[in-house]
């Protein structure tokens, strides 16, 4: 019998008797458990020796028999809550941990890649940070349309000194484990997107930074070294999210089924439901009601068990 499901829990705090009820859960549900790790990821190894957030606890078990669809409901039958209290438990295809099969891994930039929503900051020089928030966090779940949502929030940055992108860009943080993740799917062969409702004058030197092999965003239209409030071409929204890991996969000669998409929002369900794995990172109720897994923990690297790395 051949593994052909893995079972991958995180959880912040050790708790050996949350471990076993997994095991035993698994059991309940008609697979077998042929073998499973556990590691605790330091928040230095999560992100970097600096770090100021904590570490976590990840759980691998490899297993058998089971039907993935019947164990996740076992194992998380409602997705908007932790069955076990402080850990999220998934189930992904062991498939993913094959070295030989290249990946993709595509990420969501605002509160995914980055810790901050780009233009709530650009907005601040504007002194409309709370209102474009406000806007923002409705979109996210799904209550606005994205597109119309990022021309009414643009707007508000008419006449500002394009020199704010740099002040903004330089402001900029990593979420927590984002260049480790980064560095353990380049590292081994495999391609690393980002793709943005937010805008190139952020992304690109990020994606310069950490040698990112595709990313697409908005770009802000500038005039006489100031912003007019509007945004060029097409917006990025949930649909060009999507064709965009359809179109880079095909390029790479990547399989859908070998591409991992990570968000945080509504504008990334269908980027998310097209990727052989969805995974929603403390994402907002709609996303992770969508998503295949989850995480719900301030470690964007935990992203790296679903493939083994």
């Amino acid at each position: 019998m051949t593994t052909d499901l893995a079972v991958i829990a995180f959880a912040q705090n050790p708790d050996p008797e949350a471990r076993e009820r997994i095991l035993t859960m698994v059991r309940d549900a008609g697979a077998e458990v042929e073998r499973f790790s556990a590691v605790r990821v330091t928040g230095s190894g999560s992100a970097g020796p600096d770090a100021q957030v904590p570490g976590y606890n990840a759980f691998t078990a490899y297993v058998a028999g089971g039907d993935a669809t019947a164990l996740l409901a076992a194992l998380r039958p409602d997705p908007l809550s932790q069955l076990l209290p402080g850990v999220d438990v998934n189930v992904v295809p062991t498939r993913l941990f094959d070295p030989e099969r290249r990946k993709l891994l595509i990420v969501d930039v605002d509160s995914t890649l980055i810790q901050q929503e780009v233009v709530e900051m650009l907005a601040a020089h504007a002194g409309r940070e709370a209102e474009v928030a406000a806007v923002t966090e409705a979109a996210m779940r799904g209550e606005l349309d994205f597109a119309q949502s990022l021309h009414a929030r643009v707007e508000t940055l008419a006449g500002l000194p394009a020199s704010v992108i740099d002040e903004v860009r330089a402001a900029v943080r990593l979420s927590p484990g984002a260049d480790v993740l980064v560095k353990a799917f380049l590292r081994e062969g495999h391609a690393v997107a980002a793709v943005s409702g937010g805008f190139l004058g952020i992304l690109t030197p990020l994606a310069e930074q950490l040698q990112l092999t595709r990313h697409i965003a908005n770009t802000l239209e500038v005039v006489d070294g100031k912003l007019t409030g509007r945004v060029l071409g097409e917006v990025v929204d949930r649909a060009v999210k999507e064709r965009s890991l359809r179109t880079w996969a095909e390029e790479l000669g990547i399989a859908l089924e070998d591409v991992i998409a990570v968000g945080d929002g509504a504008n990334d369900i269908d980027m998310l439901t097209a990727a052989g794995l969805g995974v929603a990172y403390n994402g907002k109720p709609a996303l992770r009601a969508a998503a295949d897994a989850q995480i719900n923990l301030p470690n964007l690297d935990a992203v790296r068990f679903f493939a083994d790395l």
